[in-house]
């Protein structure tokens, strides 16, 4: 199971595109509203999640966290306690952690990213401390996926596909959505 974190000023097709990418595939994804359960995303889009963010649960059948971009979505996740939580717990056990656009700053700040491959929006580099920048939309380094930005969120979800239910099931995924990513 993934908790997907949302938060005020969230830029929501990173949200919704990689949660709809990720359900699609039969991964278990359960949104997470930060401060409540109701946000409105970057662009006044209303967004109703699963659970509030001081509800998840920290436990065995969590597989990782996805932290979509925007602002002040980031900034709103970086200052949230739960998400920290998650985030540490996550990387203390070897789980997934994805972030796209100027969330990967969050895992940079964390300390994270050190000798790591990952992306970002342009511009965040500078927060990605310690981390390897490819030239690439979707970069994934062991259990840290990264994407850009809106524009790749669909091939960011398809690399969580990949990454957990393997490189067959995210080819039959990418098909069915007629992508030419």
């Amino acid at each position: 199971m993934f908790y997907l974190f949302i938060a005020d000023g969230t830029e929501e097709v990173e949200a919704i595109a990689t949660l709809d990418v990720m359900r699609r595939a039969g991964i278990e994804t359960v949104t997470a509203g930060v401060g409540s359960s109701e946000i409105t995303g970057s662009h006044s889009v209303k967004i109703k999640c699963d659970i509030s963010a001081d509800e998840i649960r920290l436990n065995s059948s969590l597989e990782g966290i996805v932290l979509p971009g925007g602002m002040p979505g980031t900034i709103n996740l970086e200052n949230d306690s739960s998400v920290q939580n998650a985030i540490a717990y996550c990387s203390e056990n070897g789980l997934y952690l994805c972030a796209i656009c100027a969330a990967p700053s969050i895992l940079g700040h964390a300390g994270i990213l050190e000798n790591k491959n990952a992306v970002c929006f342009p511009g965040f580099e500078k927060d990605l401390y310690g981390a390897q920048i490819p030239d690439t939309f979707v970069c994934r380094d062991g259990n840290i996926i990264t994407g850009r930005g809106m524009g790749c969120a669909v091939k960011f979800g398809l690399e969580i596909v990949k990454a957990v239910k393997g490189e067959e099931a995210a080819e039959k995924l990418k098909s069915s959505l007629q992508c030419s990513i």
